[in-house]
């Protein structure tokens, strides 16, 4: 017996499910990419995307668009204000921020970390304690995730800001936004943040391919002194003014056409409005959860509820119990995928996504096949049951209030 027939629901935290609105804006075409009409076309929609992205970021500072993965716009930043043997202060709580700063050692930069546990953000006060055990001033940058997608942790980046601050150290603050960024508020300037790196797949609703930085004054400043930087990336080359040189070549002329119509739908609906969707989503995410847990099959991988994030959760199972058969089920019986463990939670846990272009049907009717799977599977009992009738509930009288 299955039910999966009809609309699958793509449930991952990366790649999310892309709008039809964004589908059907790229099904046109190819332009003229050097001139004419096309290329006219094609300079205003860079123009604009880059535009729009300062005001995505909440920055003043300039924004680039590299055609790669997020890892990819890791390398482009590391490269435009970083030289050989400088060190970096990698700050852990998940696998992401660890994987930034292993792309760092390898191209010849030396690394520092603040360990993390993956079930709690980073403490602000161990980084303050750090930079000030940094006497020689040789950390030049600070690498951190908003929310890493593995543990499902969220990070406070403006207490780390504030840590740094209070060290008295002038090291670069740089993060990570590839799952974060028009998913909950990010405010580049106002939380003193230097270099941001944002992806197209996840809260931007568009194909993977894009990778995007932006850069405070104070990284441009650094930029003239980096010597890892290399023609691809350079932010000089591409602060020129022709069109190929934005993307030191050829543009991804379909991935733009998609982005921007991505980006319209998301300032016709409102950052703020984004940003409270995507709360509300996981609001009723976690209200299920906190009911299915009482099972004792599996719980929050991130302990302290704060701490959560409003993109992706992350469950870990009990001992004795695996992710692959709820996964398994859930996909091949009702049509909705779920996310592996992934690092050190591979076959520990599963993640529940609630970002990019999802609703509250989409939410629900995943969270829906969530609790049937656990029902079949024997994982939930009486005392276990009615997660969704709680999620309901939590957004209920959310809009009520």
């Amino acid at each position: 017996m299955t039910l999966r027939s009809g609309r699958q629901f793509l449930s991952i935290p990366g790649p999310t499910t892309v709008p039809d609105e964004v589908l059907q804006a790229m099904h046109r075409p190819a332009v003229d990419i050097y001139g004419g009409d096309g290329g006219g076309e094609l300079f205003g929609i860079t123009t604009r995307c880059l535009s729009d992205l300062k005001e995505i970021f909440r920055t003043t500072g300039d924004t680039y668009i590299y055609v790669a993965n997020g890892h990819g716009a890791w390398e482009g930043t590391l490269c435009n204000v970083l030289s050989a043997g400088d060190t970096v202060l990698v700050l852990e709580s998940g696998r992401f921020a660890v994987g930034w700063g292993e792309q760092a050692h390898s191209m010849g930069i030396e690394i520092k970390s603040v360990p993390g546990d993956w079930q709690h953000a980073v403490d602000p006060t161990k980084v303050e304690e750090a930079l000030r055990a940094d006497t020689e001033n040789k950390i030049k940058a600070v690498l951190v995730v908003q929310i890493d997608t593995a543990s499902g942790c969220v990070n406070d980046i403006p207490a780390i800001r504030a840590a740094m601050d209070a060290a008295g150290h002038d090291a670069l603050l740089m993060v990570d936004t590839i799952a974060s960024l028009a998913c909950m508020p990010f405010e580049m300037d106002a939380w003193g943040v230097d270099v941001a790196v944002g992806g197209s797949q996840k809260g931007l609703m568009t194909p993977p391919g894009l990778g995007f930085a932006a850069a405070s004054p104070k990284a441009k400043e650094r930029h003239q002194h980096a010597g890892l930087r290399t023609s691809y990336w350079d932010w000089t080359y591409r602060d020129q003014d022709e069109h190929y040189r934005k993307y030191c070549g050829t543009p991804p002329v379909h991935l733009l056409f998609a982005l921007r119509k991505a980006m319209d739908m998301l300032l016709e609906e409102g950052l703020d409005n984004v940003h409270h969707r995507h709360a509300l989503l996981a609001g009723a995410t976690h209200a299920a959860i906190n009911v299915w847990r009482e099972g004792g099959t599996f719980d929050f991988n991130i302990l302290d509820p704060k701490q959560r994030s409003q993109s992706v959760t992350t469950l870990r199972l009990a001992d004795g119990f695996a992710p692959e058969p709820i996964r398994a089920y859930c996909q091949n019986t009702l049509g909705v995928t779920l996310g592996l463990g992934i690092g050190d939670l591979s076959g520990k846990a599963f993640r529940v996504a609630h970002m990019g272009h999802v609703n509250a049907p989409m939410m629900l009717g995943t969270l829906g096949a969530l609790e049937i799977t656990l029902d079949v599977l024997g994982m939930i009992d009486g005392t276990s049951k009615g997660g969704i009738k709680a999620a309901t509930e939590f957004l209920a009288t959310s809009l009520k209030a």
